[in-house]
């Protein structure tokens, strides 16, 4: 099973398809690994660029970290109207639960910066009840 948010901020959508890998997990010594796939899509009617990235991560115990950098996957996509960007990331947690959310950067064709909302996902084992 897997988790999926979406969200659409000023024409650029942010779509985030999570799941478990037991492969690259061991819960005898608290790693859980998960890899999520995000899809960004200018539904607008003018370019924008991915400048940036902000995640909030937060496992099971509530612990939370912050990563921010430039870009994603050591690109910064430059998107037309109607084209969209793909990339596949992971995160490791401490427990068999999690959250992730946060926002991208993004400039549109006139230079004003703005952040596109990545909504609120779950990072968890299959059919694990809370």
């Amino acid at each position: 099973m897997s988790e999926q948010s979406g969200t659409v901020t000023r024409g650029v959508r942010v779509r985030v398809l999570a799941r478990y890998i037991k492969e690259r997990s061991n819960p005898e010594d608290g790693l859980w690994f998960f890899a999520y796939r995000v899809e960004i899509a200018n539904v607008g009617e003018s370019k924008v660029q991915l400048i940036s990235r902000h995640w909030i991560i937060t496992d099971g115990d509530g612990h939370v970290e912050e990563v921010r950098g430039p870009g994603v996957v050591g690109e910064q996509p430059l998107l037309a109207p109607g084209q969209s960007f793909e990339y596949t990331s992971a995160c490791p947690l401490p427990t068999p639960f999690g959250t992730m959310h946060g926002s991208y950067q993004m400039i549109d064709e006139e230079g004003e910066r703005f952040d596109a909302t990545i909504a609120p996902f779950a990072l968890s084992l299959p059919n694990l009840i809370n």
